[in-house]
């Protein structure tokens, strides 16, 4: 992978009417199950949805998740407390989040789209995310995904911007 394959990923919203293959969403979560992790801990957890109703439901869970209802994918990125390094929040958000990025990366990295749609820390979406789809209170929804074959294609991009960098 480049920096140029980097930059291609892109946030992307609208997708084609065609199913994603199993391999595919295996080989991304894959990726994401590779993601670092405080001290190999791996408190990740995936729920995969495939079904439209699932993928409504969640549509209906996250305000700005609504290209959910047009997506044929999506993923819910869950963290287990009780797995976290030390059993803290902090721990599990950053390892739950670079698994998250992992799994965008590898859709793009096979000419998926996807988009990430946050959950937690707002306590409504993690709420009702855990009732819909019957979460242990040990497992905290973190974000979602919206996944398939893009219908649009964002120009790659930088957001780089040396004001926001300081070497010491």
């Amino acid at each position: 992978m480049t920096v140029q394959d980097l930059l291609a990923r892109r946030s992307v919203r609208k997708y084609a009417d065609r199913p994603v293959p199993e391999a595919a969403v295996r080989a991304a979560l894959e990726a994401a199950m590779a993601a670092p992790s405080a001290m190999h801990c791996d408190p990740w957890r995936w729920l995969v949805l495939t079904k439209r109703a699932d993928l409504d439901a969640l549509a209906d869970c996250l305000p700005y998740g609504q290209m959910l209802r047009h997506a044929p994918l999506g993923f819910v990125a869950c963290g287990d407390l009780a797995a976290a390094n030390r059993g803290a929040l902090s721990y599990l958000l950053q390892d739950v989040s670079a698994s998250v990025e992992n799994l965008l990366l590898a859709l793009c990295a096979q000419g998926l789209g996807g988009v990430w749609l946050g959950i937690h820390p707002n306590a409504e979406r993690v709420a009702a995310v855990a009732s819909r789809f019957g979460l242990p209170p040990a497992l905290i929804p973190v974000a979602a995904v919206a996944a398939g074959w893009p219908a649009e294609a964002p120009e790659p991009r930088t957001r780089f911007d040396p004001a926001k960098v300081r070497f010491v």
